[in-house]
């Protein structure tokens, strides 16, 4: 048995606004999008994500993920310098004593966007 790719589903209320975040902010693209499913996958290079209004069976308020997303990226410093004016920063881009160089980001929505590259390959 493998284990695949994981694609995380996030929820949201503002499903046009997350869908332009991801895009136009952090160079995604929207590969499929329904209006009637209320859903879209969008997708930067091998990274995937999908992104879905909660449907009526599910109590939904505001995101409550209790982690972050972390995206494993070769080139941390120049993604920090494109995005770091124009996004909610959590923390600045620091090189960490396990070997990453990443930074941290809200999106949209308020889930939390972990960027990190391994600066020991």
């Amino acid at each position: 048995m493998k284990f695949h790719h994981i694609t995380p589903i996030i929820w949201t209320e503002q499903l046009q606004e997350t869908i332009d975040f991801y895009c136009n902010v952090l160079g995604f693209r929207c590969g499929e999008c329904s209006d009637e499913w209320q859903w879209a996958a969008l997708f930067n290079d091998e990274c995937e994500l999908m992104i879905a209004k909660p449907n009526e069976h599910t109590p939904f308020e505001k995101p409550a993920f209790t982690g972050s997303f972390y995206i494993k990226v070769d080139d941390v410093e120049t993604l920090w310098n494109q995005l770091r004016h124009d996004v909610n920063v959590v923390y600045e881009l620091e090189t960490f004593d396990w070997g990453m160089r990443e930074f941290a980001i809200y999106d949209n929505n308020g889930y939390m966007l972990q960027f990190g590259q391994d600066i020991n390959k």
